[in-house]
Formats: C-alpha cells, structure tokens, sequence
C-alpha cells in the first residue's frame, strides 16, 4: 500500500482545532508541526502533505499568516521532495473554517509564491460552496495536485447524491489530470459496498 497524502498535524485536537496554518502568534508551533510531518512522510514515502488552515476569520492578518506560513511549509517540503497542499473545506461541514472557496485558495498559493504548493480540490467541498466543477477543474488543471471526491449532500459514495461522477471523471481524463483521485467519504453500507461504484474505473485501469 502507498500512502500518497498525509495531513499536517492540525493542531489541539481537544480544542477541536481544523489547522493552525492561519492563526497569528502560532507561527513557532506550525513550524515544528511541519519537521514532524517531514518525519512521518519520509518515514512512509508520501509525496504530498496537506496543510490546514485552521478556524479564523477571513482577514488579512489571518491570509498574510497563512501565506508566509504556506511559503515556509512549501520551501522546507521541496527539501525532502514532498509536495504541499492546501485545502478548502466547507462551511456548512466546518463552520468558520478560514479557506472555504478555490479562489481564495488560488490567491493563497499566489501570495505565497512558491513551485511546490499546490491545491488539494475536494468536489464534496467545492460542490457544496460553488458548484461549477467540471469548469473549474480544467481552469485550475495546473495548480491541482491531489482531487478527492465524495457525493453531496451526505458525503457517501458517488451514485449517492447530486454529483455527476461519470462525467466527471472522464472529465479528468479528457482534460489530461494524471494526478490521484482520493476517496474521502462514509460509506452508505460496508467498505465492499461502498467500492462497487468503482469497478468500471479500476478494470480499465487493470485492477480487480
């Protein structure tokens, strides 16, 4: 098994924290969180590692906090060879979660100015706050290096709610992603159930 994505550590989570990444002052504590995680993936060879930004308000100390801290994560990753992701996440799943739009994303990553940051899309997310996949996906092609997908509105398996997954994925394929396709949902039943959507994809791919 590769394990190809790993969170950052996201802070207290006793105190339910969603990321640190975003909070002025937290600045020393994210910069360790980030050594531990380059020991945790280069122990297990992930490439990516995905940093939270964590519940702020949506200001400016907070983005020049979260970009400066992006910059950092991205340069000390590059080092090892491990890519950075950032993630925005819902506001109705995680109320007051900092990044919630790909935009406010894309212009995260631009402040911060670094090759090795990337976007994590997540359709479930994204469905929720903007819709507009398909369109977004190809314009954004180049800045996104990991997708997840689960269905809206109850997070299960594709085929279970509001999203077109057939066509989006060979979507995917049409505009040339290459990248991974990560399955971050609840299954409806068992673990077996909830793949069966998945077997025409993985027989064209070789796999049983």
């Amino acid at each position: 098994v590769q394990v190809v994505l790993h969170n950052l550590p996201p802070g207290d989570s006793a105190k339910s924290e969603r990321g640190i990444a975003s909070l002025p002052g937290r600045e020393r504590e994210f910069r360790d969180s980030v050594e531990r995680a380059v020991e945790y993936a280069t122990a297990v060879s992930c490439p990516r590692l995905n940093c939270l930004a964590g519940l702020a308000p949506q200001d400016k100390s907070h983005f020049d906090t979260f970009a400066a801290n992006v910059r950092y994560a991205a340069r000390r990753l590059g080092e090892v060879g491990v890519q950075l992701m950032i993630e925005a996440i819902n506001t109705r799943t995680v109320p007051g979660f900092f990044l919630s739009h790909s935009a406010q994303a894309i212009d995260v990553l631009n402040a911060a100015g670094e090759s090795n940051a990337f976007l994590q899309y997540d359709m479930f997310h994204m469905q929720i706050m903007e819709g507009d996949l398909a369109r977004t996906v190809e314009r954004l092609l180049g800045r996104i290096g990991h997708i997840q997908i689960a269905d809206v509105p109850d997070r299960h398996e594709p085929g279970t709610g509001e999203i077109n997954f057939e066509f989006l994925l060979s979507h995917l394929d049409r505009i040339g992603y290459s990248g991974y396709v990560g399955c971050e949902y609840n299954p409806l039943s068992d673990t077996l159930e909830g793949l069966k959507w998945a077997k025409p994809y993985l027989s064209t791919a070789g796999m049983r």
